[in-house]
């Protein structure tokens, strides 16, 4: 989805004009990946412009960073006051907000020591991340021939830069092979992730996703829809999921920033239920989205702008 420009991002504390957002040729992110960055959205709500869980996002950057020994040179509250000052300064209502860590130029070897850390924020306009009808009507994927990484390769729970590379694989296998999406399975051959999202089975009134130590994102959506399903009264596990028990589920579907809850109706051509979105998946929706888009939000999770 190409990104609208906008007319200022934040960097390194000062906001820039869009076209003046640039970096040197020999940062270290751009050798080696070293950045780490959330995707968080700001939803208008009927209560005014609100950041979803900005709090959790912002411990999540921290935390990726320093999986890799890396220190973000402000405080987590500069970082967040950060984001609102971007968004107002670019007066929108709604958005896609990146806060990105990354080794700036410094040392061009692969030690990162020698370079500084940089931070920027962006933020622009963005709908529905896999496509408009995805929501409602379910989207078709397939299992990738990518797996995710082995334990003690990467840090699967960092959000790093590098990290995407393996989805990038995944995402693109997918869209190559006529699919929209495609899910990933752990070096153990049990089921990971999206390229992007995390991924929930529903089988017989009970809702299951992969665990922590199948190499998946620890999202805050996933983290929502767990908490909701459980307040809801629906059976909900943490734990391994084979294959072929996505096969014969009732309902399958994704959560991420940008995915919200997106229900799938196919996998590897083999239809999931009837084929469109379930009824949990459609219960778990319609919660999810009286809080970001009602600001009905009994959690605390909606942090206004203003």
């Amino acid at each position: 989805m190409p990104v609208k420009p906008v007319e200022k991002i934040w960097m390194n504390g000062k906001l820039v004009n869009w076209d003046d957002a640039k970096i040197h040729i020999l940062s270290h992110v751009i050798h080696y990946g070293s950045s780490w960055f959330e995707g968080i959205r700001c939803y208008e709500t009927k209560k005014g412009s609100a950041i979803f869980r900005l709090k959790e996002h912002i411990d999540r950057l921290f935390d990726s960073a320093k999986m890799y020994r890396s220190e973000i040179p402000y405080s987590k509250e500069e970082v967040m006051k950060a984001c609102k000052e971007t968004i107002k300064a670019n007066k929108l209502k709604a958005c896609y907000i990146r806060p990105i860590a990354y080794r700036g130029y410094g040392d061009v070897g692969v030690n990162p020591f020698g370079c500084p850390v940089d931070l920027s924020i962006a933020v622009w306009e963005w709908g529905k991340y896999l496509g408009p009808e995805a929501l409602e009507k379910g989207i078709d994927v397939k299992f990738s021939s990518w797996n995710r990484a082995a334990q003690n390769t990467f840090p699967t729970m960092a959000k790093s830069g590098g990290n995407y590379l393996n989805s990038q694989l995944i995402k693109m296998e997918a869209i190559v092979d006529g699919y929209v999406e495609g899910i990933a399975l752990d070096v153990n051959g049990v089921v990971s992730e999206g390229s992007g999202e995390n991924l929930f089975v529903i089988k017989n009134g009970t809702i299951m996703t992969p665990l922590f130590v199948n190499a998946i994102l620890p999202g805050i959506t996933r983290n929502s829809v767990i908490q909701i399903a459980k307040d809801a009264g629906i059976p909900i596990v943490e734990g391994n999921i084979p294959r072929e028990l996505v096969y014969i589920a009732d309902e399958v579907f994704f959560t991420g920033t940008a995915a919200e809850i997106s229900p799938i109706r196919s996998v590897d051509k083999i239809q999931i239920g009837e084929g469109k979105i379930g009824p949990i998946t459609k219960e778990l929706q319609k919660r999810f989205f009286d809080i970001v888009e009602n600001g009905n939000d009994p959690y605390g999770w909606l942090d206004f702008v203003d």
